[in-house]
Protein backbone atom coordinates (compact mmCIF):
# COMPACT_ATOMS: atom_id res chain seq x y z
CA UNK A 1 0.00 0.00 0.00
CA UNK A 2 3.15 2.51 0.94
CA UNK A 3 4.57 1.77 -2.36
CA UNK A 4 1.47 2.49 -4.34
CA UNK A 5 1.45 5.69 -2.70
CA UNK A 6 4.87 6.27 -3.06
CA UNK A 7 4.53 5.56 -6.77
CA UNK A 8 1.30 7.56 -7.60
CA UNK A 9 1.75 10.82 -5.44
CA UNK A 10 4.99 11.43 -4.32
CA UNK A 11 6.51 10.56 -7.60
CA UNK A 12 4.30 14.04 -8.33
CA UNK A 13 6.32 16.16 -5.97
CA UNK A 14 8.42 18.82 -7.32
CA UNK A 15 11.83 18.04 -5.94
CA UNK A 16 13.47 20.75 -8.06
CA UNK A 17 12.02 24.01 -6.31
CA UNK A 18 13.27 22.55 -2.99
CA UNK A 19 16.71 21.42 -3.81
CA UNK A 20 17.10 25.31 -5.51
CA UNK A 21 15.93 26.85 -2.03
CA UNK A 22 19.02 23.99 -0.21
CA UNK A 23 21.81 27.00 -1.22
CA UNK A 24 19.84 30.44 -0.21
CA UNK A 25 19.09 28.82 3.19
CA UNK A 26 22.74 27.49 3.77
CA UNK A 27 24.49 30.64 2.76
CA UNK A 28 22.00 32.82 4.53
CA UNK A 29 22.91 30.74 7.52
CA UNK A 30 26.36 31.20 6.71
CA UNK A 31 26.57 34.90 6.66
CA UNK A 32 24.02 35.60 9.49
CA UNK A 33 26.40 33.37 11.63
CA UNK A 34 29.54 35.54 10.73
CA UNK A 35 27.68 38.63 11.71
CA UNK A 36 26.08 37.40 14.66
CA UNK A 37 25.78 34.44 16.21
CA UNK A 38 22.54 34.71 18.41
CA UNK A 39 20.31 35.37 15.46
CA UNK A 40 22.23 32.57 13.49
CA UNK A 41 20.43 30.41 16.18
CA UNK A 42 17.25 31.96 15.81
CA UNK A 43 17.10 31.44 12.27
CA UNK A 44 17.79 28.04 12.56
CA UNK A 45 15.13 27.87 14.63
CA UNK A 46 12.93 29.78 12.37
CA UNK A 47 13.87 27.19 9.72
CA UNK A 48 12.91 23.86 12.12
CA UNK A 49 9.36 25.62 12.69
CA UNK A 50 8.89 26.36 8.87
CA UNK A 51 10.01 23.12 7.83
CA UNK A 52 7.74 21.47 10.54
CA UNK A 53 4.91 24.00 9.20
CA UNK A 54 5.64 22.94 5.71
CA UNK A 55 4.58 19.03 6.32
CA UNK A 56 1.11 20.20 8.08
CA UNK A 57 0.40 22.86 5.42
CA UNK A 58 1.67 20.08 2.99
CA UNK A 59 -1.00 17.40 3.83
CA UNK A 60 -3.78 19.38 4.06
CA UNK A 61 -6.77 18.70 1.94
CA UNK A 62 -7.03 21.76 0.13
CA UNK A 63 -9.05 20.96 -2.80
CA UNK A 64 -11.45 18.81 -1.17
CA UNK A 65 -11.95 21.55 1.52
CA UNK A 66 -11.68 24.47 -1.10
CA UNK A 67 -14.71 26.19 0.59
CA UNK A 68 -12.48 27.03 3.84
CA UNK A 69 -10.49 29.26 1.46
CA UNK A 70 -13.09 32.49 1.62
CA UNK A 71 -13.14 31.74 5.56
CA UNK A 72 -9.47 32.27 5.56
CA UNK A 73 -9.27 35.27 3.57
CA UNK A 74 -12.11 36.92 5.56
CA UNK A 75 -10.30 36.03 8.90
CA UNK A 76 -7.21 37.84 7.70
CA UNK A 77 -9.41 41.02 6.96
CA UNK A 78 -10.36 40.73 9.96
CA UNK A 79 -7.30 40.23 11.60
CA UNK A 80 -6.47 43.26 9.25
CA UNK A 81 -9.22 45.74 10.68
CA UNK A 82 -8.40 44.64 14.52
CA UNK A 83 -5.18 46.29 13.72
CA UNK A 84 -7.25 49.64 13.13
CA UNK A 85 -8.72 49.54 16.60
CA UNK A 86 -6.65 47.35 18.80
CA UNK A 87 -3.30 47.57 17.07
CA UNK A 88 0.24 47.82 18.93
CA UNK A 89 2.36 50.64 17.43
CA UNK A 90 5.48 51.16 16.89
CA UNK A 91 8.17 53.88 15.31
CA UNK A 92 4.89 55.09 14.12
CA UNK A 93 3.37 52.70 12.37
CA UNK A 94 0.43 50.36 13.64
CA UNK A 95 0.92 47.50 11.95
CA UNK A 96 0.95 44.12 14.75
CA UNK A 97 -1.13 42.58 17.25
CA UNK A 98 -0.63 42.35 20.72
CA UNK A 99 -1.69 38.43 21.51
CA UNK A 100 -2.71 38.28 25.17
CA UNK A 101 -0.65 36.13 28.05
CA UNK A 102 2.59 35.02 25.98
CA UNK A 103 3.98 38.58 25.63
CA UNK A 104 4.12 38.40 21.74
CA UNK A 105 2.67 40.04 18.92
CA UNK A 106 1.81 39.22 15.24
CA UNK A 107 2.01 41.05 11.87
CA UNK A 108 -1.01 40.03 10.25
CA UNK A 109 0.14 41.43 6.90
CA UNK A 110 2.31 38.86 6.85
CA UNK A 111 -0.22 36.09 6.70
CA UNK A 112 -2.30 38.20 3.51
CA UNK A 113 0.02 36.90 1.04
CA UNK A 114 -0.60 33.60 1.30
CA UNK A 115 -4.12 34.07 2.01
CA UNK A 116 -4.92 36.10 -1.12
CA UNK A 117 -3.21 34.46 -3.35
CA UNK A 118 -5.13 31.44 -2.42
CA UNK A 119 -8.18 33.71 -2.59
CA UNK A 120 -7.11 34.43 -6.25
CA UNK A 121 -6.75 30.75 -7.25
CA UNK A 122 -10.11 29.84 -5.92
CA UNK A 123 -12.21 32.82 -7.29
CA UNK A 124 -9.82 31.83 -10.83
CA UNK A 125 -10.81 28.12 -10.60
CA UNK A 126 -14.25 28.87 -10.03
CA UNK A 127 -14.84 31.33 -12.89
CA UNK A 128 -11.55 30.69 -15.52
CA UNK A 129 -10.72 33.78 -17.48
CA UNK A 130 -12.28 34.06 -21.53
CA UNK A 131 -10.14 33.94 -24.44
CA UNK A 132 -9.18 37.45 -24.78
CA UNK A 133 -9.18 37.62 -21.26
CA UNK A 134 -11.25 38.92 -17.61
CA UNK A 135 -14.20 41.85 -18.84
CA UNK A 136 -14.96 44.24 -16.68
CA UNK A 137 -17.39 42.79 -14.72
CA UNK A 138 -15.39 39.94 -13.54
CA UNK A 139 -12.13 42.16 -13.55
CA UNK A 140 -13.76 44.50 -10.82
CA UNK A 141 -15.08 41.32 -8.98
CA UNK A 142 -11.81 39.91 -8.55
CA UNK A 143 -10.15 43.63 -7.91
CA UNK A 144 -12.54 43.91 -4.74
CA UNK A 145 -10.71 41.23 -3.00
CA UNK A 146 -7.27 42.99 -4.21
CA UNK A 147 -7.80 46.68 -3.16
CA UNK A 148 -9.31 45.68 0.19
CA UNK A 149 -6.52 44.21 2.23
CA UNK A 150 -4.37 47.08 -0.33
CA UNK A 151 -6.17 50.12 1.77
CA UNK A 152 -6.02 48.09 5.07
CA UNK A 153 -2.08 47.28 4.75
CA UNK A 154 -0.97 51.24 2.98
CA UNK A 155 -2.99 52.84 6.10
CA UNK A 156 -1.50 51.11 9.00
CA UNK A 157 0.92 52.80 7.14
CA UNK A 158 3.00 49.91 5.72
CA UNK A 159 2.91 51.03 1.80
CA UNK A 160 5.99 48.89 0.77
CA UNK A 161 3.79 45.56 1.34
CA UNK A 162 0.64 46.92 0.43
CA UNK A 163 2.57 47.94 -2.79
CA UNK A 164 3.97 44.02 -3.21
CA UNK A 165 0.97 43.31 -2.60
CA UNK A 166 -0.86 44.55 -4.98
CA UNK A 167 1.94 44.13 -7.70
CA UNK A 168 1.81 40.50 -7.30
CA UNK A 169 -2.02 40.02 -7.65
CA UNK A 170 -1.94 42.33 -10.88
CA UNK A 171 0.85 39.87 -12.26
CA UNK A 172 -1.32 37.14 -11.62
CA UNK A 173 -4.42 38.84 -13.28
CA UNK A 174 -1.89 39.69 -16.31
CA UNK A 175 -0.62 36.44 -16.62
CA UNK A 176 -3.90 34.49 -16.66
CA UNK A 177 -5.15 37.14 -19.08
CA UNK A 178 -7.31 40.18 -18.93
CA UNK A 179 -8.80 42.31 -21.59
CA UNK A 180 -6.43 44.77 -22.70
CA UNK A 181 -8.55 47.92 -22.54
CA UNK A 182 -8.47 47.24 -19.17
CA UNK A 183 -5.14 47.17 -18.78
CA UNK A 184 -4.91 50.65 -20.89
CA UNK A 185 -6.94 52.13 -18.31
CA UNK A 186 -5.43 51.08 -15.25
CA UNK A 187 -1.94 52.58 -16.98
CA UNK A 188 -3.47 56.08 -17.94
CA UNK A 189 -5.42 56.29 -13.87
CA UNK A 190 -2.01 55.10 -12.21
CA UNK A 191 -0.05 58.42 -14.28
CA UNK A 192 -3.03 60.36 -13.08
CA UNK A 193 -2.69 59.48 -9.85
CA UNK A 194 0.93 59.10 -9.00
CA UNK A 195 1.49 63.50 -8.26
CA UNK A 196 -1.62 63.48 -6.54
CA UNK A 197 -0.94 60.47 -4.49
CA UNK A 198 3.01 61.81 -3.76
CA UNK A 199 1.35 65.32 -2.48
CA UNK A 200 -1.66 64.20 -0.90
CA UNK A 201 -1.35 60.51 0.71
CA UNK A 202 2.11 60.19 1.16
CA UNK A 203 3.52 60.15 4.80
CA UNK A 204 6.51 62.58 5.20
CA UNK A 205 8.92 59.57 5.94
CA UNK A 206 8.06 58.12 2.89
CA UNK A 207 8.51 61.55 1.15
CA UNK A 208 12.07 61.71 2.63
CA UNK A 209 12.79 58.42 1.26
CA UNK A 210 11.35 59.07 -2.31
CA UNK A 211 13.72 62.31 -2.11
CA UNK A 212 16.74 60.35 -1.05
CA UNK A 213 16.57 57.78 -3.46
CA UNK A 214 16.09 60.64 -6.17
CA UNK A 215 18.64 63.36 -4.61
CA UNK A 216 22.78 63.10 -6.21
CA UNK A 217 24.07 61.94 -2.98
CA UNK A 218 22.84 58.22 -1.61
CA UNK A 219 21.58 57.69 1.93
CA UNK A 220 24.11 56.88 4.84
CA UNK A 221 22.79 53.08 4.41
CA UNK A 222 23.28 53.06 0.69
CA UNK A 223 26.71 54.85 0.72
CA UNK A 224 27.84 51.95 3.48
CA UNK A 225 26.15 49.45 0.95
CA UNK A 226 28.28 50.45 -2.39
CA UNK A 227 31.40 50.93 -0.42
CA UNK A 228 30.74 47.02 1.03
CA UNK A 229 29.75 45.89 -2.66
CA UNK A 230 32.51 47.39 -4.41
CA UNK A 231 34.84 46.27 -2.23
CA UNK A 232 34.12 42.97 -2.61
CA UNK A 233 35.82 42.79 -6.03
CA UNK A 234 35.66 39.36 -8.71
CA UNK A 235 36.16 36.76 -5.24
CA UNK A 236 35.48 38.77 -1.83
CA UNK A 237 37.02 39.23 1.16
CA UNK A 238 38.19 37.01 3.98
CA UNK A 239 35.83 37.34 7.28
CA UNK A 240 38.37 39.57 9.01
CA UNK A 241 39.05 41.98 6.22
CA UNK A 242 35.46 42.58 5.63
CA UNK A 243 35.70 46.05 7.25
CA UNK A 244 32.10 47.21 6.44
CA UNK A 245 30.49 44.60 8.23
CA UNK A 246 32.72 43.51 11.06
CA UNK A 247 33.31 47.07 12.28
CA UNK A 248 29.60 47.86 12.02
CA UNK A 249 29.70 50.41 9.21
CA UNK A 250 26.94 48.33 7.22
CA UNK A 251 23.60 48.63 8.64
CA UNK A 252 21.27 46.23 9.01
CA UNK A 253 24.52 43.31 7.42
CA UNK A 254 21.67 40.44 8.41
CA UNK A 255 18.59 41.72 6.77
CA UNK A 256 18.05 44.18 4.57
CA UNK A 257 21.34 44.82 3.52
CA UNK A 258 22.59 41.10 3.31
CA UNK A 259 23.44 41.19 -0.01
CA UNK A 260 25.72 43.46 0.32
CA UNK A 261 27.52 41.53 2.64
CA UNK A 262 27.46 38.71 0.44
CA UNK A 263 28.94 40.38 -2.09
CA UNK A 264 31.86 41.94 0.59
CA UNK A 265 32.49 38.38 1.42
CA UNK A 266 32.13 36.46 -2.09
CA UNK A 267 32.73 39.15 -4.56
CA UNK A 268 31.34 39.53 -7.58
CA UNK A 269 31.38 35.53 -8.57
CA UNK A 270 29.42 34.81 -4.93
CA UNK A 271 26.47 37.20 -6.11
CA UNK A 272 26.41 36.14 -9.57
CA UNK A 273 25.63 32.60 -7.86
CA UNK A 274 22.74 33.53 -5.77
CA UNK A 275 21.43 35.56 -8.40
CA UNK A 276 21.60 32.18 -10.56
CA UNK A 277 19.98 30.54 -8.16
CA UNK A 278 17.13 33.05 -7.62
CA UNK A 279 16.80 33.12 -11.71
CA UNK A 280 16.41 29.11 -12.11
CA UNK A 281 13.94 29.35 -9.40
CA UNK A 282 11.53 31.98 -10.72
CA UNK A 283 11.61 30.19 -14.81
CA UNK A 284 11.27 27.04 -12.51
CA UNK A 285 8.31 27.99 -10.76
CA UNK A 286 6.72 29.75 -14.26
CA UNK A 287 7.22 26.44 -16.44
CA UNK A 288 4.94 25.05 -13.81
CA UNK A 289 2.65 27.34 -14.10
CA UNK A 290 2.96 27.16 -17.85
CA UNK A 291 2.24 23.91 -18.53
CA UNK A 292 -0.56 23.52 -16.46
CA UNK A 293 -3.93 23.70 -17.20
CA UNK A 294 -4.45 23.94 -13.66
CA UNK A 295 -5.51 27.42 -12.31
CA UNK A 296 -4.62 26.36 -8.46
CA UNK A 297 -0.92 24.92 -9.65
CA UNK A 298 -0.86 28.53 -12.36
CA UNK A 299 -1.92 30.79 -9.92
CA UNK A 300 -0.02 29.76 -6.97
CA UNK A 301 3.36 28.81 -8.48
CA UNK A 302 3.46 31.97 -10.73
CA UNK A 303 2.39 34.05 -7.71
CA UNK A 304 5.41 33.13 -5.57
CA UNK A 305 7.42 33.81 -8.92
CA UNK A 306 6.33 37.22 -8.96
CA UNK A 307 6.99 37.73 -5.56
CA UNK A 308 10.46 36.27 -5.32
CA UNK A 309 11.47 38.28 -8.21
CA UNK A 310 9.94 41.87 -6.81
CA UNK A 311 11.52 40.99 -3.29
CA UNK A 312 14.61 40.13 -5.02
CA UNK A 313 14.46 43.27 -7.30
CA UNK A 314 13.59 45.55 -4.98
CA UNK A 315 16.14 44.16 -2.18
CA UNK A 316 18.78 44.46 -4.40
CA UNK A 317 18.42 47.52 -6.42
CA UNK A 318 17.90 48.90 -2.86
CA UNK A 319 21.09 48.11 -1.53
CA UNK A 320 22.72 49.50 -5.00
CA UNK A 321 21.26 52.79 -4.98
CA UNK A 322 18.74 52.13 -7.67
CA UNK A 323 15.53 51.88 -5.66
CA UNK A 324 14.13 53.75 -2.38
CA UNK A 325 15.36 52.27 0.92
CA UNK A 326 12.25 49.80 2.19
CA UNK A 327 11.88 47.61 4.22
CA UNK A 328 11.54 44.54 1.45
CA UNK A 329 14.06 41.02 2.48
CA UNK A 330 15.86 39.30 0.39
CA UNK A 331 13.96 36.23 -0.03
CA UNK A 332 14.56 33.49 2.30
CA UNK A 333 17.96 34.95 2.33
CA UNK A 334 17.45 37.68 5.07
CA UNK A 335 17.01 37.37 8.83
CA UNK A 336 13.58 37.05 9.81
CA UNK A 337 10.49 34.44 10.69
CA UNK A 338 7.63 35.67 9.23
CA UNK A 339 8.78 36.26 5.50
CA UNK A 340 10.27 33.37 5.75
CA UNK A 341 7.57 31.40 6.90
CA UNK A 342 5.68 32.96 3.99
CA UNK A 343 7.09 31.71 1.47
CA UNK A 344 7.77 28.00 3.05
CA UNK A 345 3.85 28.34 3.20
CA UNK A 346 3.73 29.13 0.00
CA UNK A 347 5.75 26.76 -1.54
CA UNK A 348 3.93 23.78 0.64
CA UNK A 349 0.44 24.57 -0.83
CA UNK A 350 1.98 25.06 -4.22
CA UNK A 351 3.60 21.57 -3.21
CA UNK A 352 0.40 20.06 -1.83
CA UNK A 353 -1.55 21.42 -5.06
CA UNK A 354 1.00 19.88 -7.35
CA UNK A 355 1.58 16.50 -5.67
CA UNK A 356 -2.02 15.74 -5.00
CA UNK A 357 -3.66 17.17 -7.61
CA UNK A 358 -4.77 13.72 -9.21
CA UNK A 359 -5.83 12.03 -5.54
CA UNK A 360 -7.91 14.98 -5.18
CA UNK A 361 -9.09 14.81 -8.60
CA UNK A 362 -10.46 11.00 -8.10
CA UNK A 363 -11.65 11.41 -5.27
CA UNK A 364 -13.53 14.64 -6.24
CA UNK A 365 -15.31 12.39 -8.87
CA UNK A 366 -15.72 9.13 -6.62
CA UNK A 367 -13.45 7.10 -8.52
CA UNK A 368 -11.21 4.94 -6.54
CA UNK A 369 -8.52 7.38 -4.40
CA UNK A 370 -4.36 6.28 -4.70
CA UNK A 371 -4.72 5.68 -0.91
Amino acid sequence: MWRFFDKRILSQFDFISILLLIPLIVTSHWLIGEAVPALAQKQSAYVGIAALVFVGVFLLPIRRFSWVIPIIYWINIALLLAVEFFGHARLGAQRWIELPFINATIQPSEFVKPALILMLAYLIHKNPPPVFGYRIKDFLKINFYILLPFFLIAKEPDLGTALVLLLISYGILFYVGVYWKIWATIIVGVLIIIPLAYNFVLHDYQKTRINDFLSEKPSYHVQQSIIAIGSGGLTGKDKEEATQTQMKFLPIATSDFIFAFLVERTGFLGALGIVSVYILLILHLLSLSEYNKDYYIKVVSSAIAFMIFIYMGVNISMTIGYAPVVGVPLPMFSYGGSSFLNFIILFAIMQNLITFRYKDLYDKTGKKSFL
